[in-house]
């Protein structure tokens, strides 16, 4: 399984995984079911969810029903338990959107839902997040989850994300961080698929980002909160919905919460 996965994930275009992945996957995920695991995004139980990975597979990190991975067990925890995200009536800019979030977003009455990307045939809107087409302050919540690490000119991305925000909006900005990098590491002349896997750890990320994330959407114009997952996830939680199930995993431990003042 986990070859066959990563097979897919380095040889099948993003775009027809996104629209074919999750019929094949639910027609396998009868034979993981169980009690071991719950995924709070679907609420379904499993005796141990699918490995993933590009490049190594990590264990425990796919729900065989939503197809969400750690992170977004992560956030939608967060939403629930933290802001007042899923009662609250406003306007969402959501980047590149997540099969395991897109229905459930939808759902929800009081919101005002854009899906957006360059080449998702998921998502409402296309547009290349370095030209954003809102006007300024349009957005009550943007949430941007794993773009900016593959994106041309990221601080450009930020700067488009914080001018479609209203004053006083908020969003949740994710991207991989090498917590041992004081530094975001980033070289233009690094180009190809091989180069870019070889030294950001994925053929197509364009950087890896240091211990400086915060401040690179800061100088955006963010307010940012840096929340631990311990701040609202108990240890056994943790275990039982399959958050940090690994060490790849337990290096994104951190909610990158953002606002506009």
């Amino acid at each position: 399984m986990k070859q066959l996965i990563r097979f897919f994930l380095n040889h099948v275009p993003r775009k027809y995984l996104q629209l074919f992945s999750h019929i094949v996957i639910k027609i396998g995920s009868i034979f993981y079911r169980g009690h071991n695991i719950e995924c709070p995004i679907c609420h379904h139980h499993f005796r141990k969810l699918l490995p993933y990975g590009y490049v190594s597979s990590r264990e425990n990190a796919l729900c065989p029903s939503c197809l969400s991975l750690e992170r977004h067990r992560q956030i939608w925890l967060f939403l629930d338990r933290k802001t007042d995200f899923f009662h609250h009536k406003g306007k969402l800019l959501h980047i590149a959107p997540e099969y395991c979030f897109i229905k459930r977003f939808q759902k929800l009455p009081q919101l005002d839902y854009f899906s957006a990307d360059l080449e998702s045939p998921l998502a409402r809107v296309k547009m290349d997040i370095h030209h954003i087409p809102f006007a300024d302050d349009t957005f009550d919540v943007v949430m941007s989850n794993h773009i900016l690490e593959h994106v041309d000119d990221d601080r450009l991305a930020m700067r488009e994300l914080y001018r479609v925000m209203k004053p006083n909006g908020w969003g949740i900005v994710q991207s991989p961080v090498n917590a041992n990098r004081a530094t975001t590491y980033e070289d233009k002349t690094i180009v190809t698929p091989e180069e870019r896997l070889r030294h950001f750890g994925q053929k197509d990320h364009q950087r890896e980002y240091g211990r400086d994330y915060a401040e690179r959407l800061r100088e955006a114009g963010f307010e940012v909160s840096e929340v631990p997952l311990t701040d609202f996830v108990s240890e056994s939680e943790n275990r039982y919905y399959a958050l940090t199930p690994n060490e790849e995993a337990a290096k994104e431990t951190t909610i990158y919460y953002v606002s506009k003042k």
